[in-house]
């Protein structure tokens, strides 16, 4: 069975961490880079919104396809699996974001826009419109903040992306957009996808609560109450992983935060994450990253170091 590329941005193996809470760059930056097709993957953790100001293609999204007709707003929330291909020459901007973050922002200060972060969509945008002369500005400002790598950064990130999903909502219901596929029934699609992604996010939700005590898939199938056959085809449908794959990920995603950002001992480490034995949890976390727990650490602060000092530098 073929596994769908799991990236932080495409061409770029997922890392343990996401430096940059905002990335912004061009459409032609990687597509160029890659003959104008971006092929199917998978963000586990970003979303992206894609603003084509010219030129223009189709996109996949979840097997539903769309054209692609500038200017327009792409939305592909994290765990959509999407593939582009673009008429040579497109330009637009990407912003690329950690999705958990933007969420719990939103949450707190404009719950509404919840379903406009997490729905995929292709909106075409009426350049006439009030709301599109106030999307442009907001794009070039989210250009210029991922560039400043100054205090307040990812205050001023997160605050403009906000900025700009309200105006995303607002583009929806000003009638100025279509919003949906080519009219090939995929609306049914969205729906079912929609009640898939709400079950896996009940169980990443149990999950996160418990991952900490070792627990077999049937607690967690029995917890949310189906069996385990059916809580691994829901997350291979929803994530493209298994159960256990799901459960093995989310524990090895915080034994590499520990590494990189505590100063834990790896035996304290493997403890806290419901390990015996330090020298079992060194066995499993080299089986599922490629690396000894002593040389992800090792890894892991030579590349923060790297960063930090590179952004001293620019801000000197």
């Amino acid at each position: 069975m073929k596994t769908i590329p799991r990236f932080a941005l495409y061409g770029t193996q997922a890392q343990p961490g996401w430096i940059d809470l905002v990335h912004f760059e061009r459409i032609p930056d990687r597509a160029r880079l890659f003959n104008w097709e971006i092929s199917p993957h998978v963000h586990d953790a970003l979303i992206q919104v894609l603003v084509p100001r010219k030129g223009g293609g189709s996109v996949l999204i979840d097997g539903a396809a769309w054209t692609l007709k500038p200017p327009c707003i792409v939305v592909v929330p994290a765990r959509c699996v999407h593939g582009f291909r673009f008429t040579p020459g497109t330009d637009g901007a990407v912003v690329t974001a950690v999705q958990r973050p933007l969420e719990t922002v939103a949450k707190a200060i404009a719950p509404e826009l919840l379903d406009t972060i997490r729905r995929p969509a292709v909106i075409r945008v009426d350049p006439k419109s009030r709301h599109a002369k106030a999307l442009w500005p907001l794009v070039d400002a989210i250009e210029r903040e991922s560039a400043t790598h100054a205090p307040g950064q990812t205050a001023a990130g997160v605050s403009l992306l906000i900025a700009l999903f309200v105006q995303i909502a607002r583009l929806g219901e000003g009638g100025a957009v279509g919003v949906g596929s080519d009219g090939d029934g995929s609306g049914d699609k969205a729906t079912t996808r929609s009640r898939i992604d709400d079950r896996v996010r009940r169980f990443q939700a149990l999950l996160d609560a418990q991952f900490r005590v070792q627990r077999a898939v049937g607690h967690y199938a029995q917890a949310l109450g189906v069996t385990a056959g059916q809580l691994t085809r829901l997350c291979r449908e929803g994530l493209g992983l298994s159960t256990l794959a799901v459960i093995n990920a989310r524990v090895v995603h915080e034994a590499q935060r520990e590494l990189a950002y505590s100063s834990l001992s790896i035996k304290q480490i493997a403890a806290e994450l419901g390990f015996d034995d330090d020298a079992y949890f060194g066995r499993f976390f080299k089986k599922q990253t490629g690396h000894r727990p002593t040389e992800f650490r090792a890894l892991a602060r030579r590349r923060l170091a790297a960063a930090h000092g590179a952004t001293g530098h620019r801000s000197a």
